[in-house]
C-alpha cells in the first residue's frame, strides 16, 4: 500500500521551485514538475497533505508513492519521451518524439455501464483510481483566481442582461468558500455588488479574508443582513461571509421576506459525502458522522439539499435572478429524491456563458515559472497592447491587478477566444506567440506555461453545466472533448489530459492542455497549432449544434465547417 503521510519530497518542495535554473532535462519537463508542485502548494491547495487540490476530493496524484515516482520520472524524462499517467499513477515512460506531449494524463474514466459512484469508490478504496476533478489531476490549478474571472464574467453578463450593466445596489447571495467557491465574494464586488456568502467552515472564511477574496465575516444571519442592507443603501461594493449552513441563511431570509436580487450556489453538492455539509452539525460532528456512518451522512446531506433547492426555488418564484453554478445539486435531488422541479432552476452556462463559447472564448490562463510577479505584469501589459479595444478585458486586467493576490506561482486568467485577426491567428495564438518572443528576448525572465480551465467551449461534455440544454439536444455527447484532446495531441501540446467525472461520477467528460513558451522555435510551432485547434474546437462544437453566433464566428475567422448547411436530404 502507498504511504498515507506526505512524502519527504513534497515536504522539501512545499510548492513549485522558482527561478531560471532547472532540475529536469528541459523546460517542458520542468514546467510539468513545477505545475504539479504548484497544485500542492499549501497556498494553493485545500488539503495538500492528502494530495487534495480543491473540491474536497480532487487530487493531483493517486498516492504519495505515485507523487514521488512522478517527480523522479519528470526529472529524468528526455525531450523525446512521454510520461503516461493513469488516474494519478505513472504507468509508462515511452519514446515518442520532440513535438509530442511530454505528459499524457487520463483520470477517473470508467466504461459507461460501470461509471457510477459504487464502482469508483471500490476502485479508489483499492488504490486503483483517484478523482482528478478538472485542473487538480491535470496540474493546472492556480488557486481561486482560476475560477474568479469565469464568475466575474458570469456576473457581468447577469448585470448586463438584468440590471443595466452593473450590480451597484444589488445583493448577491450564495454559498461555499472552498477551492472553487472562494472566488465568489470578490467576483461580486468587482462587479459593484454586495455579496452574502454562507460557509460552514470558520477556517475557510478566515482564509478567504486573509487572501483578500472576502472582506469581512458577520457573527450571525441577522447581523449579516443588517450589514448587507447598509451596504446596499450606500451603494457600496461589499462582501460578507456568514458562518452558517446555506439553508439557515436562505430560510432565514425567506422568513424575513428579504429576497435578494441574485441567488446562486457553489457548494460541492456533487459529492454528498465529502463535499456537502448536512444541516444541524458542527464541522467536528459532521466529520465524526461521516466516519461512523457514511450512509446516514449521505442521507442527511440529501435532506439538506432538498431544503436548499426548495429555498432557491422559492426565491426564484419571488423574483430573484436565480441560477445554479454547475455543482450538480439539481440532479442530486431530482434523481435521488424525485424532486424534478429542481430542474426549473436555470444553469449559468445556457443563461450567460454559451454566447462566449460560440466565439471560442473561455478561461485561458498562464503561469510565470520564474515565480516573479513582474513577468505577469509584463503579460498584463501585453493584453493591453494586443487588445486595446476590448473594454471588458481591459477592465478585468485593471481589477485583477488591484484585487487579486497570487497564490503559489504568479498567474493570470483572461477569457480569450478565437476572433481571428488580419493575420488569421486566434486571440490565444496572437498572445502566446508574442509571449514566446518576449521570453526569447529576455523581457520575460523565464518560460511561461499556458493552460486553461476545462470548462471551455470545446473541451467538455456536462449536461448539468457546460452542455446543458444544447440547441440540438446533444448535451451528453462526449465525442467533442475526446476530439479536443486528440486535436491537442496532434498539434503538440506539452501536457494533454482527459478526465471523466470531475467530482460527479458519470456526469462529465473534459480535457485540458498545457503549452510551454520557452522562447524556442519549437514553442512557436506548438503555440501556433494548439491555439488554433483548441479554441476552434469550441466554435466547431457550437456551430455543429446550430448556434448562429458560432456559425458567424467560423465564417469570420476562416474555420472550415464541412457540413455547415447540414446534410442534403
Amino acid at each position: 500500500m502507498a504511504s498515507e503521510t506526505p512524502s519527504d519530497v513534497w515536504r522539501e518542495y512545499r510548492g513549485a521551485r522558482t527561478g531560471t535554473e532547472i532540475e529536469c532535462e528541459g523546460w517542458r519537463q520542468e514546467a510539468a514538475l513545477r505545475m504539479l508542485n504548484n497544485n500542492l502548494d499549501p497556498e494553493v491547495a485545500e488539503d495538500p497533505q492528502n494530495l487534495v487540490v480543491y473540491g474536497g476530493v480532487g487530487q493531483a496524484a493517486r498516492s504519495w508513492d505515485a507523487y514521488d515516482t512522478i517527480v523522479e520520472t519528470l526529472r529524468e524524462l528526455e525531450s523525446d519521451e512521454t510520461l503516461v499517467v493513469q488516474s494519478g499513477k505513472p504507468v509508462g515512460r515511452l519514446r515518442t518524439h520532440e513535438q509530442a506531449p511530454r505528459v499524457l494524463i487520463a483520470n477517473t474514466n470508467l466504461v459507461s455501464k460501470w461509471d457510477n459512484w459504487e464502482e469508483f469508490r471500490r476502485l479508489k478504496t483499492d488504490g486503483k483510481m483517484m478523482m482528478g476533478n478538472y485542473t487538480a489531476g491535470s496540474w493546472g490549478y492556480i488557486g481561486s483566481q482560476g475560477v474568479l474571472q469565469g464568475t466575474y464574467e458570469t456576473l457581468a453578463a447577469v448585470a448586463e442582461q438584468e440590471f443595466d450593466g452593473d450590480l451597484t445596489n444589488r445583493l448577491v447571495v450564495t454559498a461555499g468558500l472552498g477551492g472553487m467557491g472562494g472566488n465568489q465574494p470578490l467576483a461580486v464586488t468587482m462587479n459593484g455588488g454586495v455579496c452574502l456568502v454562507a460557509e460552514v467552515s470558520d477556517e475557510r472564511i478566515q482564509r478567504r479574508i486573509d487572501e483578500g477574496y472576502c472582506q469581512e465575516s458577520a457573527a450571525s444571519v441577522e447581523e449579516a443582513l443588517k450589514r448587507a442592507r447598509a451596504a446596499i443603501e450606500a451603494g457600496e461594493a461589499r462582501s460578507i461571509a456568514v458562518p452558517a449552513n446555506v439553508v439557515s441563511l436562505l430560510e432565514g431570509m425567506l422568513d424575513r421576506e428579504f429576497v435578494p436580487d441574485v441567488v446562486t450556489d457553489m457548494t460541492a453538492a456533487h459529492d454528498e459525502l465529502t463535499g456537502y455539509h448536512p444541516l444541524g452539525y458542527t464541522i467536528e460532528e459532521a466529520d465524526d458522522l461521516r466516519e461512523r456512518d457514511p450512509d446516514r451522512y449521505r442521507e442527511e446531506s440529501l435532506d439538506t439539499m432538498e431544503r436548499h433547492v426548495r429555498a432557491l426555488l422559492d426565491m426564484y418564484e419571488q423574483g430573484a435572478v436565480t441560477f445554479t453554478y454547475g455543482n450538480g445539486i439539481r440532479g442530486q435531488v431530482a434523481d435521488r429524491r424525485g424532486m424534478t422541479e429542481a430542474h426549473d432552476l436555470p444553469g449559468f452556462v445556457p443563461e450567460y456563458v454559451r454566447p462566449l463559447f460560440c466565439e471560442g472564448r473561455g478561461p485561458f490562463r498562464w503561469v510565470a515559472l520564474s515565480g516573479d510577479p513582474e513577468d505577469i505584469d509584463r503579460t498584463d501589459a501585453l493584453i493591453e497592447e494586443l487588445f486595446p479595444e476590448n473594454d471588458s478585458l481591459l477592465r478585468w486586467i485593471d481589477l485583477a491587478q488591484e484585487h487579486v493576490d497570487f497564490q503559489g506561482l504568479p498567474a493570470r486568467v483572461c477569457w480569450l477566444g478565437y476572433q481571428a485577426g488580419e493575420d488569421g491567428l486566434s486571440e490565444r495564438a496572437r498572445f502566446a506567440l508574442r509571449v514566446n518572443e518576449l521570453v526569447a528576448e529576455g523581457e520575460i525572465s523565464a518560460p511561461i506555461v499556458v493552460t486553461r480551465d476545462q470548462l471551455d467551449g470545446g473541451s467538455i461534455a456536462n449536461p448539468n453545466e457546460a452542455t446543458e440544454d444544447m440547441k440540438d439536444g446533444t448535451d451528453a455527447v462526449a465525442d467533442w472533448p475526446i476530439l479536443n484532446a486528440l486535436l491537442n495531441c496532434a498539434a503538440g501540446a506539452d501536457i494533454v489530459s482527459l478526465h471523466s467525472s470531475a467530482g460527479a461520477v458519470g456526469e462529465v467528460t473534459s480535457t485540458n492542455n498545457h503549452v510551454v513558451l520557452d522562447g524556442s522555435e519549437l514553442a512557436e510551432k506548438k503555440a501556433r497549432r494548439v491555439f488554433d485547434v483548441d479554441p476552434a474546437s469550441g466554435v466547431m462544437r457550437h456551430a455543429d449544434a446550430g448556434y448562429e453566433k458560432a456559425l458567424r464566428e467560423a465564417d469570420r475567422s476562416g474555420i472550415e465547417i464541412p457540413m455547415e448547411d447540414g446534410p442534403e436530404e
